[in-house]
């Protein structure tokens, strides 16, 4: 929402539809790598468009520039080392980067947000640097043979390295990564029969990961502690069939009276893949008291929260303690539009990881033949993501279709901007009804809710009694 004194009251839906200067050459260059390494970049490379020299074209006359075009030459001539795919990596996410905070500057316009201009760097730190150099090896290879040449062998060669690196709480970001990765490859051996390849999502977990296992990339140092009111928006669930991540969004006032801040919280914990739907929140629950807050409508009061430069509250349960109640729509629309925003950290500056929390209200809702949803805002189309809607909540796209506010993230997918309900609000008997993606976080008396629950609880009791009888044996 745009702030009263920036000319009032409705997001600039006209900004998000227009093109951006210079967005269509980065996504080429990076789409070129991304098809190279569908074959894989132990074979020199023909044609003067090949992805590695695509990427150095696109990043000529930056810094990267001399140690990107000496990694494309070895690349195309089949003569890469790991050094070598760090630089590509490294060329691949700057190019996303600009593409995200270009698209950023358009959003910061639409809705009027401020955002500080507060640099984040990396922590130093050598951690355990021969598990980050074999974990590079083992990326370095996948490269090699690209990903129709992939097979169970070589993606089971992440496994010892993943073990060992998941105890170290320093490489669990790294390792949680490599993990999910390791397991998609896995499921889609061999990569020569695959009809269909994930080219951009496994070009940027490669990506990623390579960058990771620079000693101290994965590191997020925290800036300053959060003493104040937290007033929950809502909450978003992101699930992998060997993870799951809650992420709470949250408008935090200072005990001092300065600015508001808009702020996350996310708790992730390992899973097994029948736990779906509401059984996630029983491994996310025990995890983080703000769970429960956001879905019983209640704030937190913090003290000495630690809280990183992007915004993100290291989450722990001894610096908070339950407040009052407070409704997500009041403070969407009364704090929202006013709060500030953080920036993004280097690694983080992807365009698929913009999720901006915006709320609309007085739309029309429309949806088409094909199911597609759409929002009509002052005569501007905002497209709406229903299939990123949690399945872990009462929050349906049918609601979702019928209301007329939304609290929501803004997000950019495929060329173009939509919306990501968290919560509704719809006029039922001429009163106004929520529903919340996060309203079983903490636990729910509705009927739906309970039914999910003891589902997964029977799931999760069955997990537990065959682990059991593994280990008696």
């Amino acid at each position: 929402m745009v702030p009263p004194d920036q000319g009032g009251g409705v997001m600039r839906t006209d900004l998000l539809t227009g093109t951006v200067d210079g967005l269509d050459e980065a996504m080429e260059a990076v789409d070129a790598f991304d098809r190279a390494l569908v074959a894989g970049l132990l074979r020199p490379q023909s044609g003067g468009e090949a992805g590695p020299t695509a990427l150095a074209r696109a990043v000529a006359g930056t810094p990267l520039a001399a140690r990107v075009a000496e990694a494309a030459g070895k690349a195309m001539a089949g003569a890469a080392g790991e050094d070598h795919f760090v630089a590509l990596a490294a060329a691949r996410t700057a190019l996303l980067g600009s593409v995200h905070d270009a698209l950023m500057c358009r959003v910061d316009e639409a809705t009027g947000r401020v955002r500080t201009a507060e640099d984040v760097r990396a922590p130093e730190g050598q951690q355990a640097a021969n598990l980050l150099t074999a974990a590079r090896a083992w990326l370095s290879e996948l490269a090699r043979c690209g990903w129709r040449g992939i097979d169970h062998d070589l993606v089971a060669g992440s496994a010892e390295i993943v073990s060992a690196m998941l105890p170290d709480a320093a490489l669990r970001r790294p390792a949680t990564l490599l993990d999910g990765f390791a397991a998609e490859l896995a499921a889609s051996c061999p990569g020569a029969s695959l009809e269909r390849i994930p080219v951009r999502r496994w070009a940027d977990l490669w990506s990623r990961g390579m960058l990771l296992t620079l000693p101290g990339a994965a590191g997020v140092p925290t800036t300053g502690v959060a003493t104040g009111r937290l007033l929950p928006l809502g909450v978003d669930t992101q699930e992998h069939p060997t993870a799951v991540q809650a992420q709470v969004y949250a408008v935090f006032e200072p005990a001092d009276g300065s600015a508001p801040r808009l702020v996350r919280a996310s708790v992730s914990v390992p899973k097994p893949d029948t736990v779906v739907g509401a059984g996630l929140w029983q491994l996310l629950r025990p995890r983080m008291s703000l769970l429960a807050a956001a879905g019983e409508g209640r704030s937190m009061d913090l003290t000495g929260m630690p809280v990183t430069a992007e915004g993100d509250l290291v989450w722990s349960d001894e610096h908070a303690r339950p407040g009052e109640p407070a409704d997500a729509f009041a403070t969407a629309r009364v704090a929202l539009s006013t709060a500030t925003a953080s920036p993004t950290a280097p690694l983080d500056r992807h365009p698929a990881r913009i999720a901006e929390p915006v709320f609309l209200e007085g739309y029309t809702a429309r949806k088409d033949d094909d199911g597609t949803l759409t929002f009509t805002l002052a005569g501007h189309d905002l497209s709406v993501d229903g299939d990123r809607v949690p399945t872990a909540g009462p929050l349906t796209p049918e609601a979702v279709a019928k209301s007329n506010a939304c609290i929501g993230l803004l997000r950019w997918d495929a060329g173009t901007f939509s919306v990501q309900p968290l919560a509704v609000e719809s006029t039922v008997r001429k009163k106004a009804a929520a529903l919340h993606a996060g309203a079983w976080a903490g636990g729910t008396a509705d009927k739906a809710g309970v039914k999910a629950e003891k589902a997964a609880t029977d799931a999760a009791a069955v997990l537990r009694e065959r682990a059991g009888r593994l280990l008696r044996k």
